[in-house]
């Protein structure tokens, strides 16, 4: 991953951007919408796509000529959840593969697919898991930027063992072959890149409160989400539940007021 430009065979080609068009063209509207309707957001998200494009452009050689790297859609991911991380991924996969030659056109719906869909989907899944259970944030935080970071050369694997099936132990024989390459670096530089998405987060708690509240990232529970966007409510931030009663009371008077 990136899975370069030519290397699978047109129908996978395909059919990965078949599969990934579904999950763009939702994003874009949870993005579309979350812009319109918080403007004050549009630079948290712009830090949340460079952050994403910057660890991802970065090579460090594996076994056997292969490459990987880190891939920063974990932070993306918490913040304003897996749809709008399918926009900023694609967006930063396709300026790669224009710019810096990693990836390419015709595999950018595999690439989509492994690192701008799945991966954010399996961090944001772990994170809210470990936040149901009180987790700390910033382990929460780093087990999202870990397992975003794993699952997308999971499904990397995947892709390469359906287009190249070992001849003579198949799909999984090449599945694995290709994970085991993969595993070698891998798994370190998810590590690395959760303890550094934990210093990222750690920096916007500081400067960025107000905003990180009304995204529910101090929820604690999974909780109803109010408005267009499923943000949550900002006096939710400590994920208690307020003990002042609904219920009917009486006034000074005798008076029940309902």
């Amino acid at each position: 991953m990136h899975i370069a430009e030519g290397f699978l065979p047109p129908a996978h080609a395909v059919a990965w951007g078949v599969a990934s068009a579904p999950f763009v063209v939702h994003g874009v509207r949870s993005l579309t919408r979350e812009v319109r309707e918080h403007p004050e957001s549009t630079l948290l998200i712009g830090a949340s796509g460079a952050f994403t494009f910057v660890l991802s452009a970065l090579k460090l050689p594996s076994v056997t000529g292969s490459c990987s790297h880190p891939t920063g859609t974990g932070l993306g991911a918490v913040l304003f959840r897996p749809p709008v991380m399918a926009v900023l991924g694609t967006i930063t996969l396709l300026f790669q593969a224009l710019l810096l030659a990693h990836g390419g056109l015709t595999t950018l719906g595999a690439n989509v697919f492994s690192m701008a869909i799945v991966g954010p989907w399996a961090g944001y899944g772990i994170y809210r898991l470990l936040r149901r259970f009180d987790v700390p944030l910033m382990v929460a935080v780093f087990f999202a930027a870990f397992v975003a970071d794993l699952s997308t050369y999971c499904v990397t694997s995947v892709q390469l063992a359906l287009a190249f099936p070992d001849p003579s132990s198949g799909f999984l024989g090449a599945l694995g072959k290709f994970g085991s390459i993969f595993a070698v670096t891998q798994i370190p530089l998810a590590v690395s890149e959760g303890l550094l998405t934990v210093l990222v987060m750690r920096l916007l708690v500081q400067s960025s409160r107000g905003e990180l509240t009304r995204l529910g990232v101090f929820l604690t529970k999974a909780r109803p989400r109010t408005g267009a966007t499923g943000q949550a409510d900002a006096a939710d931030v400590t994920g208690t539940t307020d003990t002042t009663s609904t219920t009917d009371t009486t006034d000074t008077t005798g008076a029940v007021a309902r």
